[in-house]
């Protein structure tokens, strides 16, 4: 009777460790309460952040958030929302999430640096606010960011030299900001123009050197 039991028991953990196995990882409420976090942070005189409800299992039925199939958070999207209130360090533990899109609000304070450890991050998006302070230097971590618009702010300091390794990198606007020193032209940031860091008093643009003149062409003998 005991061996019996002993193969059931044998049997249920295979079965049990094998469906555990095929399952998809599923995210808790660890983002859920990272996003909480920046709630906390945030005054919302239009209710749009009503159904973010930490109580919930996760995130993913709130309004101006999208998961993907593991029930993880791909997507913030709350530009043009009329918030205001900081940032928190807590947003990097949002580890598969692919945009950042806080645009056209009232944030203020910095830019937290732990927003490195978005390393899936495609866009980040955080222009026509109150942000301050220095361009975090981690940034650089996010090696997967084609689209990085931070203008119109109140960010200082100089531009990180990490951000040039970004060869993902297709949009840029830091413009507009009273950011100051030189402008790396080097890596990715040889693809822009001066206008993705226009209205910056203190920047200095790389110098443009003129093309030399074409040499002139050699005079056709004349014919005896």
């Amino acid at each position: 009777m005991g061996r019996i039991h002993s193969l059931i028991s044998t049997s249920a953990l295979i079965w049990f460790v094998s469906v555990s196995y095929d399952m998809p990882i599923v995210y808790g409420n660890a983002e859920g309460d990272a996003l909480y976090a920046f709630r906390k942070q945030l005054r919302d005189p239009y209710n749009v952040l009503q159904s973010w409800d930490r109580t919930l299992v996760n995130p993913c039925t709130w309004d101006h958030v999208t998961c993907n199939y593991q029930n993880s958070v791909t997507r913030v999207d709350l530009g043009t929302a009329n918030l205001t209130g900081q940032l928190v360090s807590q947003l990097g533990q949002l580890a598969n999430l692919q945009y950042l899109e806080l645009y056209n609000n009232n944030i203020s304070g910095k830019i937290p640096e732990h927003l490195g450890n978005l390393t899936n991050l495609v866009s980040l998006d955080l222009y026509l606010n109150k942000l301050e302070g220095h361009i975090p230097t981690s940034l650089g971590k996010l090696q997967k960011l084609r689209f990085l618009r931070l203008n119109n702010n109140a960010l200082t300091g100089t531009i990180p030299y990490s951000l040039t390794t970004i060869t993902t990198l297709q949009v840029l606007d830091l413009s507009s900001n009273n950011l100051r020193g030189y402008v790396p032209n080097n890596g990715s940031f040889s693809l822009f123009t001066p206008i993705s860091f226009a209205n910056n008093p203190k920047l200095i643009l790389p110098a443009i050197i003129p093309l030399a003149p074409a040499p002139a062409p050699a005079p056709t003998p004349l014919k005896t």
